[in-house]
């Protein structure tokens, strides 16, 4: 049987893992981060991103055709990968099964992207996208406050924003249809809401897909008062071909 910590001792002792020299799970390489500078490099490269919802868009332009006509709550959306091969594997053991010791490893992965170590920098609170309580309670703990917390510890808020409510699958829906079917979904706590006033804020998230959740949070944040809105997410799903 396999040795397992103590739940006190669970989140330093996987910490502590994920510092240890192992496999990169991608290349194989030994010894080695969890996935190694080559891959980043190869597999996680700069690229071009709409600035309202981090699609992939030519070298030069700076917001998507639709983001032009629908102008995007965010004030800066970035993402550190495509939602490709190898990441979602990682992702999900990270997200689904569990193992918080690629917290770190993403979070740094993330650092690495372009713009995203400024915007950090230059903000005044970082929150996690929340999770329903059902959710939060099926999976153990919010991958995104995991993410949030490696990335900047000390203006991490994890009360701040709330969810309100879980909501239906968002698959196969329309734009206009998934931001209304997310409508009144998220909350910013009332008698801390005077904190958002005037702030810059990012918004951390694991994967980015439609963008509607990031955008009903965001939207939340703007009626609070937040001055400035910027999105960090690890991957971000390109758009069926």
């Amino acid at each position: 049987m396999p040795f397992l910590p103590p739940p006190s001792l669970s989140r330093p002792f996987t910490a502590l893992l994920s510092r240890l020299p192992s496999r990169c799970a991608v290349c194989r390489a030994w010894p080695s981060l969890p996935v190694c500078d080559a891959c980043v490099a190869r597999f996680a490269p700069p690229a071009a991103r709409c600035g309202g919802c981090a699609l992939p868009v030519p070298v030069g332009v700076t917001r998507c055709g639709d983001c032009v006509k629908h102008p995007s709550p965010l004030d800066t959306c970035l993402a550190a990968c495509t939602y490709a091969w190898p990441w979602p594997d990682a992702i999900a053991a990270f997200k689904f099964r569990g193992d918080a010791g690629w917290a770190g490893p993403f979070a740094t992965l993330l650092r690495s992207a372009p713009w995203v170590e400024p915007a950090l920098e230059q903000c005044d609170i970082v929150l996690p996208m929340p999770l329903a309580p059902a959710r939060l309670r099926e999976r153990g703990f919010n991958q995104a406050l995991e993410l949030a917390r490696r990335l900047s510890p000390a203006k991490t808020d994890a009360t701040l924003l709330l969810r309100t409510r879980d909501t239906p699958a968002q698959s196969g829906l329309a734009r206009a249809d998934r931001l209304r079917n997310l409508s009144g979904a998220f909350a910013v706590e009332p008698l801390r809401a005077d904190k958002l006033r005037g702030s810059r804020i990012v918004l951390v998230d694991d994967v980015m897909t439609s963008g509607a959740s990031l955008f009903a949070a965001a939207q939340a944040l703007r009626l609070a008062g937040a001055s400035h809105i910027t999105a960090v997410v690890l991957a971000r799903t390109d758009p069926p071909r």
